[in-house]
Formats: C-alpha cells, sequence, structure tokens
C-alpha cells in the first residue's frame, strides 16, 4: 500500500475547498438511476468488492475530492449489488402485504411503477444492473428470482417494466424532477456524503483499494460530533476517472455497515444503443403517468427533508413545509415538525387505538421528560420521537438526543 497523506485536521478554508469540490461535483453526476422514490439506503456487500491495496501516488483529502467534481464519466455499465441493515424488526409478512396492496390499487395501480417498486431496495440484498450514455439515457435493471423488473430513461420518454407481471409504467421526464430521483450508485451516496462536509467533519484519505478490478483511493468522512448514530463513511474512488466506486457507512454502534454499495463489475465503455430501447411486450398492460410535475415532487414535504446524512441542506433554525425546523449543528441535527395531532399515537387500550396502536406501541421504546410523554421508533441510522403533544423529531442521532431537543423545545 502507498502511503497515503491523511488530514485529520480540517480548517476553515480547506472545508471551503471540500464545499467547492462539492459543488462542482454535483455538475458531473451520471443519473443512472432517473426516476422513483430516493431509495437512501442501499448498497453492496463488502468482500465481494474489495481485493488488494494498489500502489498509488500520494494524494490528499481536498485533491481527492477535486478529483471526484472532475470526474466527468458520461457512459459507463455495470453491476451494483445492494445490501442495507437498518435493524428494522421483523413484521412478519407485512411488508410483502402492502407491496401487494400497492400493486393492486395502490400508487398507479401498476406493478411497474418505480414509485411503489423500488422500495424493495430499502432492505435486504439486492443485484442491480446499470448503464449510462450521458444525462438523456439511463438504465437500472433489479434482478429478482425469476423475474426483473427495468428502469429506462430514453430522451422524453420514462419506461417501467416488471417481467413477473407483464406491467409497463409509461411517464415522461418532465414528470421526475431530480426530487424523485433513486440513489442507487456510489456516486450518488457520495454526493450526498459530502453534503455533509463541514467544520463538525473529519475528512481524510485511508489508504488504496481495489474495487471491480480497479484500482481506488480511499476518502474517510468521520463526524467530530458525539451522540450522533453515524460512525463513519468510507468512499473508494476511481483513480483514472475520479468515480466514487464504492460506498460503506458503519453505524457509531459498530458491527455491519447500513448501507454499503458498489460495483463488482464496471465498464466505461459507450453502451449499445439498444440496451436503452423499450417497445411494450405483446399483452402487456401499459398505466400512463397522469402527474404534473408540482406534483411529482410530494405535497408538503419538507424542504432538504431528505438531502444528506449529517447538516443536509437546512440549515439549523430553518423552517420549510408545514413548520418544518432544523435543530442543533452538523451530525447533531435533528428535523423537527409539528402534526398538529394531539394524543400521539393510538392506545391499544384508548378510544379508537385498538390493534393498531396497539402494534405500533409495540415497535418503540416509551419515553418522558420535560416535554411530556412519547414514544421513539430507532433504526441502526435515523431515530424519530413521537411525543403526545403531536411533535415530531427525527435524526441520524441516538434516542436521548432526541429527548434532550425535545425538552429544550419551546
Amino acid at each position: 500500500m502507498a502511503p497515503n497523506e491523511s488530514d485529520d485536521t480540517t480548517g476553515a478554508a480547506e472545508v471551503e475547498d471540500l464545499r467547492d469540490g462539492r459543488r462542482k461535483a454535483a455538475r458531473y453526476v451520471v443519473p443512472v438511476a432517473v426516476v422513483g422514490v430516493a431509495a437512501a439506503t442501499i448498497g453492496l456487500v463488502p468482500a465481494l468488492a474489495a481485493s488488494g491495496d494498489p500502489d498509488l501516488p500520494k494524494i490528499t483529502a481536498e485533491q481527492l475530492i477535486q478529483k471526484i467534481a472532475k470526474s466527468d464519466v458520461q457512459q459507463l455499465s455495470g453491476t451494483v449489488r445492494v445490501n442495507t441493515d437498518l435493524g428494522l424488526p421483523n413484521l412478519g409478512g407485512l411488508e410483502s402485504s402492502l407491496a401487494s396492496g400497492m400493486a393492486k390499487g395502490g400508487g398507479h395501480g401498476s406493478s411497474a411503477d418505480p414509485t411503489s417498486k423500488l422500495t424493495e431496495l430499502a432492505a435486504g440484498t439486492h443485484t442491480l444492473r446499470v448503464a449510462a450514455d450521458g444525462p438523456d439515457r439511463q438504465k437500472l435493471s433489479l434482478l429478482e428470482s425469476g423475474a426483473e423488473y427495468s428502469l429506462i430513461h430514453d430522451g422524453k420518454n420514462v419506461w417501467g417494466y416488471d417481467s413477473q407481471s407483464n406491467a409497463v409504467y409509461h411517464g415522461t421526464a418532465a414528470d421526475h424532477g431530480q426530487d424523485r430521483k433513486v440513489s442507487a450508485t456510489p456516486k450518488d451516496f457520495a454526493d450526498q456524503a459530502l453534503k455533509s462536509v463541514d467544520d463538525t467533519t473529519s475528512v481524510t484519505v485511508d489508504g488504496t483499494v481495489q474495487v471491480a478490478g480497479r484500482d481506488a483511493y480511499k476518502l474517510l468522512i468521520k463526524p467530530r460530533q458525539s451522540g450522533t448514530t453515524v460512525g463513519a463513511i468510507s468512499i473508494a474512488v476511481d483513480a483514472k476517472t475520479g468515480l466514487p466506486l464504492k460506498f460503506t457507512l458503519t453505524p457509531s454502534s459498530g458491527g455491519a455497515a447500513v448501507v454499503d454499495a458498489g460495483f463488482t463489475q464496471v465498464s466505461f465503455a459507450k453502451p449499445s444503443a439498444s440496451t436503452f430501447n423499450f417497445t411494450p411486450p405483446k399483452g402487456a398492460k401499459v398505466t400512463e403517468d397522469d402527474k404534473t410535475p408540482s406534483k411529482a415532487a410530494g405535497k408538503g414535504s419538507p424542504r432538504g427533508f431528505d438531502k444528506g446524512f449529517g447538516k443536509g441542506a437546512p440549515k439549523p433554525g430553518d423552517k420549510a413545509g408545514r413548520g418544518f425546523e432544523v435543530l442543533g449543528k452538523g451530525w447533531n441535527s435533528i428535523a423537527t415538525f409539528d402534526t398538529g395531532s394531539k394524543g400521539g399515537l393510538p392506545s391499544a387500550s384508548g378510544s379508537g387505538g385498538g390493534d393498531l396502536g396497539g402494534f405500533l406501541g409495540s415497535l418503540g421504546d416509551q419515553v418522558s421528560g420535560k416535554f411530556g410523554k412519547g414514544t421513539v421508533f430507532s433504526t441502526r441510522l435515523v431515530n424519530a420521537l413521537f411525543t403526545d403533544n403531536g411533535k415530531v423529531y427525527v435524526g441520524a442521532v441516538d434516542k436521548s438526543a432526541l429527548v434532550k431537543a425535545a425538552n429544550a423545545a419551546k
């Protein structure tokens, strides 16, 4: 392994350089996955991606981020293996029932609708094939047991096809803004992570690695603050092209990665034009997307609520949407909003609670403080506190930080 500089101290000027690089990097994103909901927690089993420590020239963290910023990969094809371990409870088949309901009557009534189909990527292990030829032609295929789901962007047209049900979804690129872009590649995750770089963050070069047979540098991003559920983020950056090839997010609690995304095979040759051609198969049921661009982004969605892992788009004290506000700084930022519903979660013994109230309550931890009482729902990355007075506090922070924020709120 070549000795690579590891700048554990990131000063104010360096932070600004990192931000400049981050902003430039956004211009060169190859939008491999093009529409649908933001599935921000998918990845690759580490053992499948890494092999060997190549001998590469020394590079600083600032230079490596600039390398990402200058990357201008327009054509690629490859395979991405994905795995997510949020530590969600086993709902005993409830997920399958909900997915079935979405396919039959939810969304647009089509199993090919990416809004519902690609939510499957939020848990478990999956294999994706991706291809891109510039900003107007991309394809993502989700390989399943005995079936395949494909999402194709070809010029103005966006197609979704579910081979298992022979269902087709058709929309236009104008119907799907960047807010609905599916985060499915290491590049997508890296762009989000780099938004969190500020003076609460340590950024270093952590040696070298091989990913999908290509030499790469490892960029290590670590919060300086305690109380966050994020332990570290590692990004493997292709030494030649500057394209992120692998992304790993480990929790502060230790154990397996929460998110681990990377290529097992990648080529930068121009994909065949036929890759992006699609004609609905004979007998397929075609569902047209009748949404307008304004509706596609979702009604009442808090601005920046799903942006980044740490500081994100909003700044502390910002308000957006329906009373959405950000408390705290950096990786300890907490989003809060008022649902307007008093009494918290429905109680199994209370009026109208029934089995649903008891079930929801069993998934969370009961907490209390100066704010009153509430329930905390936890994953290995994001935790949320629902108070009995109708307020919600959400962040990549531990339970005690949520309670502290609720106690300090006016």
